[in-house]
């Protein structure tokens, strides 16, 4: 039943934004009263956060598990170029933007992950990549790992681009391609095209 309310959460704030959508809207599509929603959840604010924290517990085991293949790398670039699109085709931006405002709690589970995990693997993925021959070997990791978070959130910042009739997906796409293509040796390139080339 939680499990259910989460998914159905997640689904809903992340296509239509975190405010809109009440806890009444979440027990309806649950198919639970709004009595069992309070039992579970003390109130929005706990939902908000449990429920992103479901994603981004996902999100890792996900990056964990490619991380544990012997090579690795590029199937760990194929795939999270794909993790980022099929993410934000289904997000609305407003949802990031009204965590950061409303749900200090659920954001600063966010900032965390950000900074523990994605900052911690990119720099693992790097590092390998530069053993492998992948990446240039005079790129700096941390530098460049923290960077590359940076190039992400300022992607998510409707500011950023106003007036311009730009999808965010493709200024993810965009800017990780630029990333990319700036710290590729010429065989990790040939192997990344090939990668993306059979997952599409």
């Amino acid at each position: 039943m939680r499990k259910k309310i989460l998914e159905v959460a997640v689904e809903q704030f992340s296509r239509y934004g975190v405010r809109t959508i009440t806890m009444e809207d979440i027990a309806r599509l649950s198919g639970v009263s709004k009595k069992t929603i309070y039992q579970e959840f003390k109130d929005k604010k706990e939902l908000v956060k449990e429920a992103f924290g479901m994603l981004l517990k996902e999100d890792q085991e996900k990056l964990d598990a490619i991380m544990r293949d012997e090579d690795g790398v590029i199937e760990h670039l194929v795939y999270t170029s794909r993790m980022i699109r099929e993410r934000i085709a289904n997000l609305n931006p407003m949802a990031v933007l009204e965590v950061q405002r409303y749900f200090p709690e659920a954001w600063k589970m966010f900032e965390c992950f950000r900074d523990n995990v994605i900052v911690t693997d990119i720099v693992k993925v790097l590092e390998r990549g530069k053993k492998l021959g992948y990446f240039r070997n005079e790129i700096n990791t941390r530098i460049l790992a923290r960077m590359r978070v940076n190039q992400i959130n300022a992607a998510f910042d409707p500011s950023n681009y106003s007036g311009e009739d730009v999808k965010m997906v493709d200024i993810q796409m965009e800017l990780m391609d630029h990333f990319l293509h700036g710290i590729f040796t010429e065989k990790g390139r040939q192997a990344y095209l090939e990668g993306v080339e059979l997952n599409h």
